[in-house]
C-alpha cells in the first residue's frame, strides 16, 4: 500500500448508462489501458470491472458496468445487480448517453439522481457529430436536466477526455488509496483471457451466438516465456455449437487467432491457446450454472 500523503484523493467512479453508449471504451480511454472488452453490439459488458489509475496525489477507481436494461432472464438480473452494487460505493457517477439518444428512459436518469451523488452527464460518441449537433444536444439535455453538469466527450478522438479527468479528480474526496499503486484492476489474469475470447465472439458472430456464449478458462499456466491457456466456450444449443465452430473449424480458428494476438499484446509474452466448444442448455436462466460461470 502507498505511503499515506496529506491531501491525497481517492474514490470510486461508477460509469453507467443504457447499452451501447460506449461505457467500456470510455473507461479504457480514461485509464489508458484496454481493460474492458468492446464491440458494436449491445450488452457486451456482463460484469463489473474496476479500472484503477494512481498518480502522486490521487487514485481513481473507475467501475465499468453492464448497460442498464429491464432484465428478462437470470443472467440479465445479475448484470443489473452489478449496476446497483456499483452505485452503493460510488463517490461520483458518470452517466452516459450517446449523441443520437433522446430522453426515452428518464427513469434510468432519475435512478441515478435519487442516489444524491454528484453526477457528470456525458454525451458520448461526439466524433460522429455533424454541424451543430453537439451544441444542439447539450442544449436539449440541459433544458431537461438543468441541475446536471453536462459534457460532450469522445473516447475515440480524445475530445474533452483531459477535461473530464480534471473534473473527476476535483470531485474525489480526501482519502488514502484503496489499492496498491501498481494495481490497474481488481480482476485476475484468467478473467481477461476469457473476456478477450468473448470479445472476438461478439465481433465475429451475429444474432444469438454472442449472447448465448460464455467462456470459461479451464487451465491457465504461466511459464517463463509462454502462457498456456485452455478455454471452454459454452453455448445453449447444438445448432449454435455448429455455427460457432464453422465449416471445418474455420470460424473457431479465426476467433482463436484474433484472441491470441490480443492476449500476447496484453500479457507481453507468447500465448498458446486451445479452445473447445461445449453445450450447456439454457445456462443463462440457470442459477447454478451462472454461479459456476462467475456471476
Amino acid at each position: 500500500m502507498m505511503k499515506e500523503k496529506k491531501d491525497f484523493k481517492a474514490g470510486f467512479v461508477t460509469i453507467i448508462g443504457r447499452p451501447n453508449v460506449g461505457k467500456s471504451t470510455l473507461m479504457n480511454a480514461l485509464t489508458g489501458t484496454k481493460l474492458a472488452i468492446t464491440s458494436p453490439k449491445a450488452q457486451t459488458t456482463r460484469h463489473r470491472i474496476f479500472g484503477i489509475i494512481t498518480e502522486d496525489h490521487y487514485q481513481i477507481v473507475y467501475s465499468d458496468t453492464p448497460g442498464m436494461i429491464d432484465p428478462k432472464y437470470k443472467l440479465q438480473q445479475q448484470m443489473m445487480a452489478y449496476v446497483n452494487a456499483s452505485l452503493e460505493d460510488a463517490d461520483l457517477i458518470l452517466y452516459l448517453v450517446a449523441l443520437e439518444d433522446k430522453n426515452e428512459f428518464p427513469e434510468m436518469i432519475e435512478m441515478a439522481v435519487r442516489t444524491g451523488l454528484p453526477i457528470i452527464f456525458l454525451i458520448t460518441k461526439v466524433d460522429l457529430r455533424k454541424g451543430s449537433q453537439v451544441e444542439d444536444k447539450v442544449s436539449y439535455w440541459k433544458e431537461l436536466y438543468p441541475e446536471l453538469e453536462i459534457m460532450p466527450v469522445s473516447a475515440v478522438d480524445g475530445f474533452n477526455i483531459p477535461q473530464l479527468l480534471d473534473r473527476v479528480i476535483e470531485q474525489m474526496p480526501i482519502h488514502p488509496p484503496y489499492f496498491p499503486e501498481d494495481s490497474i484492476t481488481d480482476r485476475p489474469e484468467k478473467f481477461f483471457a476469457s473476456e478477450t475470447i468473448r470479445e472476438k465472439i461478439f465481433l465475429n458472430y451475429d444474432q444469438e451466438i454472442p449472447y448465448s456464449s460464455e467462456v470459461v478458462i479451464a487451465e491457465f499456466k504461466e511459464e517463463e516465456k509462454i502462457i498456456r491457456i485452455l478455454a471452454e466456450i459454452y453455448v445453449e444449443r447444438d445448432s449454435q455449437k455448429g455455427i460457432l465452430i464453422g465449416h471445418k473449424g474455420s470460424m473457431l480458428k479465426k476467433v482463436g487467432i484474433e484472441a491470441r494476438k490480443d492476449l500476447e499484446d496484453f500479457f507481453g509474452k507468447q500465448v498458446h491457446l486451445q479452445t473447445f466448444v461445449k453445450v450447456e442448455k439454457d445456462w443463462r436462466r440457470n442459477d447454478k450454472k451462472l454461479k459456476q460461470f462467475g456471476y
